[in-house]
Formats: structure tokens, C-alpha cells, sequence
């Protein structure tokens, strides 16, 4: 018997930690602009089960992932070789096209894949435009989805602007708490157990769960515009940027968007310093021009020390 894709994922609601990720994917998708997330992080630290698992619970169906030796065919669409040796033009869509009708695209080990496709890819999720012009193909779609990017830095980097045109940016670690390990143990054995019986209550939970979660994130997505900024909070926003020395201007920004978007998912009508406060990191660690091509990029605690400094 086949099991259905939800089936074979941890319920999004019942995954123990990943607070940050979780945060990350969640702000990104109520407000799309903010320009995806990058998660990055060594080997089995849950990066890739939670965003299968987000993806499941908000489009109820596995993200699109893209490997690693895509092709610019693959990516953006062309024709179907298959039908080209038999003399018929075909037209087969890309995976940023299915990623639009899906919702959700995932590119592990993205700092492996080619520049000019990952330009490509953050061009589309920035702009929400695929224009496709080869080989006798000629048209523009309309294409909205949440771009995941995840890799491992101790296999290479990505270049810094590169890193600049992701929204968000994650440092997953592992957990040491011996505590908080014993209960991701336990979680993962509870859900191998529940598996085998599909009416198990533990299924039952985690599927009650993630459908509150997905209208929670579903009504933020609706009253974003309708939550306001005081002058001083967007003063603070570019103020932020211009200490940590972050590049350009897009930091400034996906910390304001960012910041509304949690304003949203609380339900409160005024973005507040604690908005701030909480997205900060996310969006200006990967910025900082100390944020190179190699090696990972972390919040320290003397940077979050001067954050809650400036953020009262």
C-alpha cells in the first residue's frame, strides 16, 4: 500500500524546536515579498523534514525540489524531447512554474547548484514574473511560491549576492539541551509507531494541529496591509541595518516586511519594537559584509546584546 506524502512527514505542529526555521517559513509566506529562506546548517539538524512538512500542511503536498544538476529546460520550461524525436512540439513546464501551482519550492544544497540558475530562481521569487523566451517559446506567467534554499556551509558557500537576495536567512543548529533531545527522540519514535496505524491519535493531533496553524498563517496572510508602522519603527529598521553594516538597502526593508508579517500572525494593529527585536537577525546576519563566500554565517551573542541594546 502507498502512503499518502502527509503520511510519511512529521505533522508540522508536533516538530520540537526549529523555533527559528519555523518562524522563517511562516513570515515568508504571509508576506510572499519578503523574498524566501535560506536554512543553513550540517546534516541532520530536521532542515529538510520541516520544510516538507510546511509544505504539506499549507498546500497539501510535498514542495517542488529542484536537483542539484538542473537544467535551465528543467527550470524554466521547454519542450518535451521525448516528442521532438518523433516530430511533435510539445511544451513541458518548468519546476518554477509547477513550484507556482504547488506553492513551495525547495532547493537543497543550494550553494552546490549552478549561479546562473540560482539567479534565475531568486529572480522569479522575487518578482512573482517567469518569462520564458527559447527556442520558439515565447510567453510570461504569473508565479507565486515560498523559495527554501538549504546547505550545509562546510561544503562551500554561497557568493554574498547571492545571499543578499534571500529574505531570510536561518542558522540551524543542533540541539544540546539533553532535555529538549530526548523529546525530538521520542516525538520521531511516537510518529514511527503512529505510521503503522492510521487512526492512531497522535496522527489525529498533529492533523487538528496543523490546520489551526495553516488558518492562523492563512488570516495573517490577509490583514498584513492592515497592520501600520509608527515613523520611529521604520526609523529603527534602517538604523539596525546601518549598525550591523549591512549592504544596500534590501536589509532595511525584509526586516520591515518581516517585522509586519509577525505583527500579522499575533493579530495586533502596530508594528512594536519586540516585532523588530525578533526578526532582526533573520533578515540582516546573512547582509553583514562579513558575510562571505565561505564558512557559516552566525548571530553571536554579542550581536544580540547590542540588538536589545538599540531595540530598548
Amino acid at each position: 500500500m502507498t502512503e499518502e506524502p502527509g503520511t510519511a512527514v512529521l505533522p508540522y505542529s508536533c516538530i520540537v524546536g526549529q523555533e527559528q526555521l519555523k518562524t522563517a517559513l511562516e513570515l515568508s509566506y504571509i508576506a510572499p515579498r519578503i523574498g524566501g529562506v535560506l536554512a543553513t546548517g550540517d546534516r541532520g539538524t530536521a532542515k529538510s523534514m520541516t520544510v516538507r512538512a510546511f509544505s504539506i500542511m499549507m498546500n497539501r503536498s510535498l514542495p517542488v525540489t529542484l536537483p542539484i544538476n538542473a537544467t535551465d529546460d528543467r527550470v524554466l520550461g521547454g519542450w518535451r524531447l521525448d516528442e521532438l524525436v518523433r516530430g511533435r512540439a510539445v511544451e513541458q513546464r518548468g519546476l518554477l512554474e509547477e513550484a507556482g501551482e504547488k506553492g513551495v519550492l525547495y532547493v537543497d544544497e543550494i550553494n552546490l547548484l549552478d549561479d546562473h540558475v540560482v539567479n534565475i530562481i531568486l529572480d522569479v521569487s522575487s518578482t512573482g514574473i517567469l518569462t520564458i523566451q527559447r527556442e520558439g517559446v515565447d510567453r510570461q506567467v504569473n508565479v507565486e511560491f515560498t523559495l527554501v534554499g538549504t546547505m550545509n556551509p562546510d561544503e562551500g558557500g554561497l557568493r554574498p549576492q547571492l545571499l543578499d537576495r534571500f529574505g531570510l536567512s536561518v542558522d540551524v543548529r543542533a540541539e544540546t539541551d539533553p532535555a529538549r533531545r530526548r523529546k525530538i527522540l521520542d516525538t520521531v519514535l511516537r510518529f514511527d509507531e503512529a505510521r503503522a496505524r492510521p487512526d492512531d491519535p497522535f496522527l489525529t493531533s498533529g492533523m487538528i494541529g496543523d490546520s489551526n496553524v495553516r488558518t492562523t498563517l492563512t488570516e495573517a496572510r490577509g490583514r498584513l496591509y492592515d497592520v501600520k508602522f509608527e515613523y520611529d519603527m521604520t526609523s529603527l529598521c534602517a538604523e539596525l541595518a546601518a549598525v550591523f553594516g549591512v549592504s544596500g538597502h534590501r536589509g532595511d526593508v525584509v526586516t520591515a516586511l518581516a517585522a509586519r508579517a509577525l505583527a500579522a500572525r499575533e493579530d495586533v494593529p502596530v508594528v512594536t519594537r519586540s516585532h523588530v527585536r525578533a526578526v532582526a537577525p533573520l533578515a540582516l546576519q546573512h547582509r553583514r559584509s562579513q558575510a562571505g563566500q565561505r564558512g557559516p554565517v552566525h548571530w553571536t551573542a554579542e550581536d544580540q546584546q547590542r540588538l536589545d541594546e538599540l531595540t530598548g
